[in-house]
């Protein structure tokens, strides 16, 4: 079966522990802190990796956003004393880039009613809003979301995103792309002319992770 990109919240209370198997993954700390398997994550930062590692929450618990790729269909449900998880959104990533891949994690910020030209990216990928609200329009339809939504981008699905007039707006974001993309931007804009537009919005980077290819 094809690999499936998920997105889990995660919620702990103070000192709660949880363990994960191994996994591409990142963890965004959305409130609070964690460590993980020992190194601290504070509040808006994120840790990655593919090894298994044990959560714990810090004296104020924590509230994540768990981004996986996963080989189950599962729902990866955590279940410990102090925990409570759920998925927000689960796709089964069809079709894949071809050869080894690079698991990317970061943030897009907006200003008030800054824009994303029409675009795609060369990968799928899970988003999901922290801060303002934005409207995206993909697939015929339009979309809004407030913040704590979800959505997923297919890649090469072409995609115009309009964020709220009136406050900044940002999202996390992971996407599946091609290996060679490391280190360089995904995006590609589907109207010459948008390419030398002015744009809006800004990114930080959490992960860029390489991984070999497993299904």
């Amino acid at each position: 079966m094809n690999p499936i990109l998920r997105l889990v919240e995660d919620i702990l209370s103070d000192g709660a522990t949880m363990t994960l198997g191994a996994e591409p993954r990142m963890i965004f700390v959305v409130h609070g802190a964690i460590t993980v398997s020992g190194k601290p994550v504070i509040e808006q930062d994120a840790w990655h990796g593919d090894d298994a590692v044990t959560v714990v929450a810090g004296p104020a618990g924590a509230m994540c956003w768990r981004y996986e790729l996963s080989q189950s269909a599962g729902d990866d449900m955590v279940i410990a004393n102090g925990v409570a998880s759920r998925t927000k959104l689960a796709a089964p990533l069809e079709p894949l880039p071809a050869g080894d891949r690079l698991f990317r994690g970061d943030s897009v910020a907006f200003p008030p009613g800054g824009v994303a030209y029409l675009h795609r990216h060369q990968g799928p990928g899970i988003r999901c809003l922290i801060e303002g609200g934005i409207r995206v329009d993909t697939h015929g339809r339009s979309t809004s979301y407030g913040v704590g939504g979800a959505w997923f981008e297919s890649g090469p699905e072409p995609v115009f995103a309009q964020a709220a007039p009136d406050r900044p707006s940002r999202f996390i974001r992971v996407m599946i792309l091609p290996q060679a993309l490391l280190g360089k931007s995904s995006i590609q804009y589907v109207d010459e002319a948008d390419k030398a537009k002015p744009k809006s919005q800004s990114y930080k980077v959490y992960a860029d992770m390489p991984i070999a290819r497993r299904g």
